[in-house]
């Protein structure tokens, strides 16, 4: 039996709606624990007594994604009417999250005498910013109010910092003895006959505008039920999504949890941005939270990623998250926010910080790699959906996206990308590694600003070719796709002649302030694979170089070599190993013919998350050596689940079916390698343009492929060698 990692905590989320505990339901202020709406900390503290101690835990778990369940007994306790024995009592408590929280308590004698015991519930409010809440600094900026109705059995808790003002309602219902509050907790007073049953329900109603608006919660004990609006359009998302069946039933369970994660992670404040004024669908556009419980917004960078990932799963999010992010794009400067015309946001948030201008999320435009990875997704999403109108729509905000590559993106005029804050409060490395130590030189010092990292030298370089084909072959602009094309040329060869490493055998990790080399050897020469920006040659070397010991876990490839003086397996970046950027790096091997290797990264990932529990890879996990009777080693405070992870199974199934999409003429190409302990996917549902296709991939013992169709389809589906 292998060994199975469990999660430190309980998290269940509905749209933004965020709850995080212990397995025994606790929730601790410190932690990081709570319950989150709309960037605020609504409750920072929950304790639960039965008499004088603690339930004792016996069970629970995550039910569905909005769902959990915790089932207590007792210990032996004190009351006037004599010591009630150990296990003696069944408490059961069920909570979901919808706009707020169904909390069933249900308490049971298993006794042959009555009891009557008090049943304590302890609820804390701070309404913290999510950014004091993970650094750990908790400062109360406003003023806290808390009222008892008695007449109405309602606890309410009011804040107001200035303008902005939350409050959290906790509303009793269905009690058979009134709740009495006092010390902060509401308590209850429960007497029980043998085999008797008591039960009561604890709403918990974030308020962000006055109450103006009744909430959306769900029923008694509605563990697995659906909810009427965001459950059903989850539903119907996934009805149309493709279905890939691996023939390896642990496989299977991966990507089918995956693509559940990917469902639940939908932001549906975005609908109405992402369907625009030309009215779109909703239930067509989806937009995905990068991350739960710390990054539920809309990042740029996050969300295009997961778009490019799950192009043959729905490219309707690719649709949504490009719509919804273009609404968003700068049309002018501010230093304060990174901001400048034409670039794509890193982040949005709408707690008391941003609203209070406070931090500069508002959105904040600190990224330098999401202004290329637009036009790539426009660029990659139109050859899966063909559809012309969500392109002329698009088309603009692309041709100011690449106007900002060729002017702010390049603040010295040289060709290359180099990223440097101009804002007090701006992170200081906008790439995918954007941790403030995650750029380090030889030394283990961090590299001096302005920077020109390698890979977002290549997403400008596949971003150039993948808009220059679309000109050609959606607009019929063979000039201005030439000129791109030469440009892109022009920046590979740059790539080629400044960032490579010879004797490392990989390409720099960048270059500083003084356009010298980054000698550090780390996962971001990947990426280059994956954008097709180097020779083959070349490629085959930084291959060897990923897969090598000191970047090779055995679960994936680190960040960071082992060799290197800031290695830390438990840092966020030096060292660990994160599933989306190593689909990526599959993704790169195969795309030059590197199919074994990419097999080698899959199978790590794919044994990881095995040993994951629920097989859900999080966003990262710890960069230590594999070895036999090993597990992964969790990375504490990753987000899970996690976009671009859950993102990262879609991704490596795709890389290893080898698909290609032409929705103009309704193709489908196939370039399978499947490995040895993947002998075949069936496929239900791919959708390219307005057709879909249904078929089997198949891998017999000498390595061929076969493709065999499942009905009538209106793709034409062609195998390639």
């Amino acid at each position: 039996m292998e060994v199975r990692v469990g999660p430190s905590t309980i998290t269940i989320h509905s749209d933004d709606r965020v709850l995080v505990c212990e397995p025994d339901a606790i929730m601790s202020r410190g932690e990081g624990q709570g319950f989150f709406a709309s960037d605020t900390r609504f409750v920072s503290g929950y304790r639960l007594k039965l008499g004088d101690a603690h339930p004792v835990l016996l069970n629970s778990s995550q039910i569905r994604p909005f769902s959990s369940r915790f089932e207590f007994s007792n210990s032996p306790l004190d009351t006037v009417a004599g010591t009630i024995p150990a296990q003696t009592l069944h408490l059961r408590l069920d909570r979901t999250v919808a706009e707020g929280i169904h909390e069933d308590y249900d308490l049971e004698n298993h006794g042959r005498h009555p009891v009557e015991v008090v049943l304590e519930v302890s609820i804390e409010c701070d309404f913290a910013d999510i950014f004091d809440v993970k650094s750990k600094e908790l400062l109360r900026r406003g003023s806290l109010q808390t009222e008892w109705d008695e007449k109405h059995s309602r606890l309410t808790t009011r804040y107001q910092n200035d303008s902005f003002r939350r409050a959290l309602h906790l509303q009793v219902e269905n009690a058979d003895c009134p709740p009495e509050f006092a010390n902060g907790g509401l308590s209850f007073r429960v007497p029980l006959e043998p085999r008797g049953t008591w039960h009561v329900c604890m709403l918990w109603i974030p308020d962000m505008d006055d109450g103006a608006k009744k909430p959306s919660l769900r029923p008694c004990h509605d563990l697995v039920g659906e909810d009427p609006a965001h459950n059903r359009l989850s539903r119907e998302w996934l009805e149309n999504a493709t279905r890939f069946r691996p023939n390896n039933s642990t496989i299977a369970l991966i990507v089918s949890r995956a693509v559940d994660d990917l469902a639940s992670m939908r932001l549906h404040e975005h609908d109405e941005t992402a369907a625009g004024k030309r009215g779109a669908s909703h239930a067509d556009l989806w937009v995905p939270a990068a991350g739960i419980p710390w990054f539920v917004s809309l990042f740029g960078r996050d969300a295009l990623i997961v778009s490019m990932q799950t192009l043959s799963l729905s490219n309707r999010l690719a649709c949504g998250s490009l719509r919804a992010l273009a609404a968003f794009q700068a049309d002018g400067y501010d230093d304060e926010r990174d901001m400048e015309p034409g670039k794509i946001h890193h982040e949005l948030r709408r707690g008391e910080l941003a609203t209070l201008r406070l931090i500069p999320h508002t959105p904040y435009y600190g990224t330098h790699d999401a202004t290329p990875l637009f036009v790539l997704t426009a660029s990659e999403a139109w050859r899966w959906h063909g559809d012309r109108e969500t392109l002329d729509a698009l088309r603009p905000h692309v041709e100011r996206a690449i106007a900002w590559i060729d002017s702010d993106g390049d603040r010295d005029g040289d060709g290359l990308l180099e990223y440097a804050t101009r804002s007090s409060r701006g992170y200081y490395n906008q790439g995918w590694k954007d941790s403030g130590d995650a750029i380090a030189t030889a030394t283990g010092e961090i590299a001096r600003a302005p920077i020109a990292l390698c890979e977002i030298q290549g997403y400008v370089v596949a971003a150039k070719r993948a808009w220059a084909g679309v000109l050609e072959d959606a607009y019929g602009e063979h000039e201005p796709a030439a000129r791109l094309r030469a440009e892109a040329d022009r920046l590979a060869s740059q790539i080629e002649e400044r960032f490579w490493w010879e004797e490392e055998g990989t390409y720099y990790l960048g270059l500083d302030a003084n356009k010298q080399p980054i000698k550090t050897v780390a996962s971001n020469a990947g990426h280059l694979l994956w954008s097709g920006a180097i020779t083959p040659e070349r490629a085959a070397r930084v291959a060897e170089r990923l897969l090598a010991g000191d970047m090779w876990s055995g679960w994936g490839v680190r960040t960071l070599s082992k060799g290197h003086s800031a290695f830390n397996p438990f840092s966020y970046q030096l060292g660990s190993v994160w599933p989306h950027d190593n689909a990526i790096i599959a993704a790169g091997f195969r795309r030059y013919g590197l199919d074994d290797k990419a097999h080698v990264v899959a199978r790590g990932l794919f044994d990881a998350a095995e040993r994951f529990e629920a097989g859900r890879l999080p966003e990262l996990m710890a960069g230590v050596d594999r070895d036999p009777g090993s597990f992964p080693v969790q990375y504490l405070g990753a987000n899970v689940p996690q976009a671009w992870a859950a993102g990262a199974v879609v991704h490596l199934v795709a890389t290893m079916l080898g698909l290609t999409a032409d929705a103009a003429n309704r193709a489908l190409g196939l370039a399978p390698r499947l490995p040895e302990w993947l002998s075949s996917i069936e496929v239900a549902g791919l959708c390219v343009g307005d057709g879909s296709a249904d078929f089997r991939i198949s891998r017999d013992a000498a390595g061929d492929h076969r493709l065999e169709m499942r009905g009538a389809s209106d793709v034409d589906v062609k195998l390639t060698a």
